[in-house]
């Protein structure tokens, strides 16, 4: 029904809101709705906080409203089991809701179904699947987390109109426009982790962190490859107040640095890049951005780790220079390639979304 999309993109449009806040938990947002009349609304703003169905119910009594026959518009099936919060089932059912629409089913094994199941056993009408695609994408990060026990790897980079991420000469500030750049610290906020190769910490010193339009931001996990550790005691990233994660591999010298040593075994092109996603999904990380530079972004492209693509392209020609994608290249049959999904304006530059 026409207005039931209207209603779901409603719900997804909150969800969105946690964005940064609720990893290792799902976005989700809840719209109730009688006779086509909006009664409220929520979402899960931060970890161990109310989830949105008890936030949108909490919002209308306090209100003076009445949810019973409502119908309940959620972006991921409402959970049934005991967590931080109580299940969000019972508390429809105690509400007296009526029908409930639900996006997506919960990939975490501790619902994954069971909540649709407990709520059409109480005789609530339920229907599921409306707006999938956009749940799917919206909750990326938490299906990867749950269904392949590793974390979401997005790659960013800011390249000209011919693929250059540097001049001959080394210059690389700024190439993308300020309003692409703060783009990319909203993807900054709204990730768990945010990864360099140790070829970028020695030439830029970065210090990794959040810094949106008018102050404020996550920061992300910084997470350095740096295969033989040799990532200076005085780095920026080890003096940001974050504890940072360096990935070395197995027989790099024990040095003592306040970061949280991963060490894993080599692999092509450095480090076996799965094993450092297996150590970042131990450590309750969902998802990755991957900033570079350009032989890191090759090597997770080579091990077909990269699920999406954020590409700033500048209106501007090099002419020579260093690539986004740099190392050996691929022969035109095992080239990796990716679908477009979205392409937008910022500022003067063009954003590219591309996913495997």
């Amino acid at each position: 029904m026409r207005g039931d999309l209207a209603w779901m993109q409603r719900a997804l449009g909150l969800a969105a809101r946690g964005a940064g806040h609720t990893s290792p938990n799902p976005l989700v947002g809840c719209v109730l709705v009688r006779d086509g009349e909006l009664l409220s609304e929520g979402w899960h703003r931060k970890v161990g906080g109310l989830h949105a169905e008890r936030e949108a119910l909490a919002a209308l009594i306090a209100a003076g409203g009445t949810p019973e026959g409502a119908t309940a518009y959620v972006t991921l099936e409402p959970c049934c089991h005991h967590g931080r919060q109580p299940p969000c089932t019972d508390a429809l059912l105690e509400a007296g809701v009526s029908r409930v629409v639900v996006a997506m089913v919960d990939p975490d094994e501790r619902v994954s179904g069971g909540g649709i199941e407990r709520l059409r056993a109480a005789g609530v009408a339920v229907e599921v699947g409306l707006c999938e695609a956009a749940a799917r994408r919206l909750n990326a990060a938490f299906i990867s987390a749950r269904v392949r026990q590793r974390p979401l790897v997005v790659l960013k980079a800011g390249v000209t109109l011919d693929g250059r991420i540097a001049s001959a000469q080394g210059e690389s500030r700024w190439i993308t426009s300020p309003e692409a750049r703060a783009r990319g610290h909203e993807l900054r906020h709204a990730l768990d982790a945010i990864l360099v190769g140790s070829g970028t910490l020695h030439a830029d010193d970065p210090s990794l962190d959040t810094r949106l339009p008018g102050g404020g931001g996550v920061d992300a996990v910084p997470v350095v490859l740096d295969s033989r550790l040799r990532t200076p005691a005085d780095a920026a990233v080890l003096r940001a107040g974050r504890r940072p994660i360096i990935a070395c591999g197995a027989a790099a010298p024990q040095r003592s640095l306040s970061a949280d040593i991963l060490r894993v075994e080599a692999g092509p092109g450095g480090l076996d890049l799965h094993a450092v996603l297996a150590g970042l999904h131990a450590r309750g990380i969902q998802s990755v951005l991957v900033e570079g530079g350009g032989r890191v972004h090759r090597s997770f492209l080579a091990a077909g780790l990269v699920d999406r693509v954020h590409l700033f392209v500048a209106p501007r020609v090099l002419a020579g220079g260093a690539g986004w994608v740099a190392g050996p290249g691929f022969r035109l049959s095992d080239a990796p390639s990716m679908r477009l999904v979205d392409v937008g304006r910022v500022g003067p530059d063009a954003e590219l979304v591309l996913e495997a």
